[in-house]
């Protein structure tokens, strides 16, 4: 077995730059340059550029793509239009999640000849490119198209100011959840809009040889600071945004853990729905809800989650101290029962049991358009 780190083609501009280097799914990522607080701050005010060259591109197309990426996710991939991107969860027959991911569709490529793109985390890249090979049916082509694909994503309420100089795609016209084929300085480039920090941001997805150039002019000449994993996680958990291996992982099923939304059973057929309307006609169990500390405590993965009265109901999945509010914010799966805005609980941290409210998501609204 070859334990070797993967590096992205940013990896020696990352070393250069100062980065804090760490193991991340497999990778040698930056997890900060100046300092977590500051690279979130400068997000939330103005703008940063992310490497996530690590993540997967799973290419699909053919006559019959439509109904087989239909068949593979829980959401309903018919209703998107040409250039219209979708999040969705991908299942096993027991409903457990292989993995959460975005679904982009491409302008056919000839008539009824369907285009489609699945993003997907990189810890889960190799499992699911086998997962949709093994389910492969009907005239279909799939591709991983991961390891030639770089992806650098720029984020903030200034980045399509920032963006536009590089690029001679309308900006202004690609809407939220969508993506076009364009350009960055004249070379080919997908640009979408999506994000993970709660603020207005793209993706632009490059060939790799491309990606160290992408880099430098929107850190030289578009003046962006670059951002770590390290702030990537305090936006995404502001912004009450799920992660992988954290608050979804493959023993729990989109409608316990809050993403019942995406699950569109008066739909097609589609892998693990027979198991899921079963969770749904029984009622969810359990949620992912975001809580609010109301002490000076930092609550950490795994924490206990209480009620007043010293019952346990449930457990921190990801927690952190927000730069945004200067407190201790998490999201954690707990009953059902608890799941509503204004809910008290506390939270087990050390020896003290820590008072916490469940908040309406999101803790920082940002500046993304919806």
């Amino acid at each position: 077995m070859n334990n070797e780190l993967l590096r992205t083609p940013l990896y020696e501009v990352h070393v250069q730059e100062g980065a804090k280097i760490v193991e991340f799914a497999g990778w040698e990522m930056p997890i900060e340059y100046s300092g977590i607080k500051n690279e979130h701050l400068t997000v939330r005010s103005e703008a940063g550029i992310f490497d996530l060259s690590h993540m997967g591109e799973i290419d699909v197309y053919g006559p019959d793509a439509l109904e087989f990426v239909n068949y593979l996710v829980t959401n309903e991939v018919s209703n998107l239009a040409e250039g219209q991107c979708l999040y969705s969860c991908m299942c096993r027959e027991n409903g457990g999640i292989i993995d959460d991911l975005l679904v982009y569709r491409f302008p056919d490529k000839g008539p009824g000849d369907y285009h489609f793109w699945l993003i997907v985390n990189a810890s889960n890249c190799d499992k699911d490119y086998a997962w949709v090979e093994e389910h492969k049916k009907g005239a279909v082509t799939v591709k991983n198209i991961s390891a030639e694909t770089a992806l650098v994503a720029i984020q903030g309420p200034k980045s399509q100011e920032i963006l536009q100089k590089f690029t001679k795609a309308d900006l202004e016209s690609l809407r939220y959840y969508h993506v076009l084929c364009g350009d960055f300085k004249g070379k080919p480039a997908v640009i979408s809009r999506t994000g993970y920090t709660g603020e207005d941001g793209f993706e632009i997805y490059i060939a790799n040889e491309q990606a160290a150039e992408v880099w430098k002019a929107l850190r030289e000449e578009g003046g962006c600071l670059p951002i770590g994993l390290g702030a990537r996680d305090t936006l995404r958990l502001e912004a009450v945004y799920s992660l992988y291996g954290h608050e979804i992982t493959d023993d729990t099923n989109p409608i316990n853990t809050s993403l019942g939304w995406v699950v569109k059973l008066d739909g097609g057929d589609f892998i693990g729905r027979d198991a899921l309307k079963k969770v749904k006609e029984a009622g969810a169990e359990t949620a992912i809800v975001g809580l609010a500390l109301q002490g000076r405590a930092i609550p950490r993965s795994g924490y206990a989650v209480n009620d007043p009265e010293g019952n346990n109901v449930g457990t921190v999945t990801s927690g952190t101290f927000s730069p945004s509010l200067g407190r201790g914010v998490c999201l954690a799966l707990v009953k059902a029962s608890c799941r509503k805005p204004g809910t008290e609980l506390t939270i087990a941290v050390r020896s003290r049991q820590e008072k916490a409210l469940v908040q309406r998501p999101p803790f920082v609204k940002g500046s993304v358009r919806r």
